[in-house]
């Protein structure tokens, strides 16, 4: 058990209720011991959970702003992922103590006329805080455009069945099929004074980005977690990383991050966001080409600074000091 302080800036919580929402998709509800309330967060907010293996995984906030006393995420066990969600879900029970860090949000709910929210997969999560605060005040129109394979796969399909979002929502399942997939351009093809909110895979987002290039951009918002600076890429290579300090050596493959490397092999750099946005992993940079993918270091840092949870070599080799 952790004890019931914070530990660089991060909340030791307890799991009050883990249950069911669909195929593969579980809901988490966090809270302090006690049963305090907890910072307070704004939809469209998420926080970091440290996995049972260590690593930061960011998990977006479903329950209305207005409950102080609890924080509910929704997780899919991504089997085929990077691990993080499939040991929350696999190891992860109620009465256990995550650490979590204060809600963060860069995916504010605007002050708008009215609101279009558009969801894909388990990029519903965010999208259920802001459709239940709007939905506490009648004199706000908003629709939900919900997407997923298949119905079994479709979360919190029985409270948007009920009265609160009676008109509101439209669910579209499309089998897996391209052929399948939901036509925006109806929703899209006139400009409306609402601001767009989108969270899903990328295709999705990536849809709408299109369907709306004549809309005024200030009123399209998405939500991926820094994914372009943390995911990897097709051409990602296996690199070394040499400590300075110590003269030990650590294979990065190719589809590892450097901070997942140095956990493997059994070291525990700091670590904090692990999505290039919060700047607690930076390390000296020694020696080594490095392909620099955070949002952090300003241009003159990037010559001796490296952030190890997102950035590589571009070469095969990196020699860091920590």
């Amino acid at each position: 058990m952790i004890a019931d302080q914070e530990t660089n800036g991060l909340m030791p919580l307890e799991i009050k209720n883990k249950s069911l929402l669909a195929k593969d998709i579980f809901s988490f509800e966090l809270g302090r011991a006690d049963g305090s309330d907890l910072p307070e967060f704004t939809a469209g907010a998420h926080i970091a959970v440290e996995t049972p293996s260590g690593a930061m995984r960011h998990y977006s906030l479903t329950n209305d702003p207005q409950e102080t006393h609890r924080y509910v995420l929704g997780i899919k066990a991504e089997r085929d992922g990077r691990g993080g969600s499939v040991a929350m879900v696999d190891s992860i029970n109620e009465g256990d103590i995550v650490m979590v860090s204060p809600p963060m949000n860069e995916f504010e709910l605007l002050p708008a006329p009215t609101y279009i929210l558009v969801a894909g997969g388990i990029g519903i999560t965010p999208i259920m805080a802001m459709a239940r605060q709007l939905s506490r005040n009648a004199d706000i129109p908003f629709q939900i455009i919900y997407c997923t394979r298949q119905p079994e796969f479709t979360a919190f399909s029985d409270e948007l069945a009920g009265p609160a979002f009676e008109g509101k929502v439209t669910i579209h399942h499309d089998q897996g099929d391209p052929a399948n997939a939901f036509d925006f351009w109806d929703t899209f093809a006139t400009p409306t004074n609402a601001h767009v909110y989108c969270c899903g895979p990328a295709p999705l987002m990536e849809e709408i980005r299109g369907v709306t290039g004549h809309w005024p951009q200030t009123a399209i918002h998405f939500e991926d977690f820094g994914a372009k600076a943390g995911q990897p890429k097709a051409d990602d290579k296996s690199f070394v990383v040499e400590n300075s300090r110590t003269g030990v050596s650590y294979n990065v493959a190719h589809d590892q991050t450097i901070i997942e490397a140095l956990r493997a092999a059994g070291e525990k750099p700091p670590t904090s966001c692990e999505s290039g946005t919060c700047g607690t992993c930076k390390t000296t940079l020694i020696d080594g080409d490095v392909d620099h993918r955070d949002m952090v270091l300003m241009d003159e840092e990037k010559s001796n600074s490296i952030m190890i949870c997102v950035s590589r070599a571009r070469g095969d080799k990196l020699v860091l000091n920590w």
